[in-house]
């Protein structure tokens, strides 16, 4: 049985900064929220559509070297992707293959875009991004109300 909501953060936890959505659904999962599911991988696949079957809500969190500091929430719809590598599937991309898959809208979606710039391989997250992600987790939890 799947949660009403997913959280899915995506990064490479050796990347420096990039690590900043896995770290903010670690954090989400040791709240232990009833009806929220947490999810992590590397990079966002086509098939993860499948992960949004059964869910009300899904907050999509990543690192962002363009988001205004600490961070960026905003509502997100389905796009078509016209990238031609997998290599970099958007969120709203993952919400346009539901709707094709599904034959009906995506949930209601959110991109939490949390700002970071070192990506440098081997390294920690600077004290910036970290802050960023504290201050995002803050705001997750004054979010989670208007669920």
């Amino acid at each position: 049985m799947s949660a009403p909501v997913l959280v899915f953060g995506w990064g490479n936890p050796s990347r420096g900064d990039d690590a900043l959505g896995p770290l903010f659904v670690e954090a989400v999962e040791a709240m232990k929220l009833p009806g929220i599911e947490c999810l992590t991988d590397f990079q966002l696949q086509v098939e993860h559509a499948l992960d949004l079957r059964r869910r009300s809500r899904i907050l999509f969190v990543d690192a962002s070297g363009t988001a205004r500091p600490p961070f960026e929430l905003q509502p997100i719809a389905a796009a078509r992707d016209d990238s031609f590598t997998t290599h970099s599937v958007s969120p709203q991309s993952v919400l346009q293959v539901f709707e094709d898959l599904e034959g009906r809208p995506a949930p209601p979606s959110w991109l939490l875009a949390i700002r970071g710039d070192s990506w440098e391989l081997g390294t920690a997250p600077a004290p910036s991004a970290n802050a960023n992600l504290r201050a995002a987790i803050a705001a997750f939890t004054a979010w989670l109300p208007d669920l």
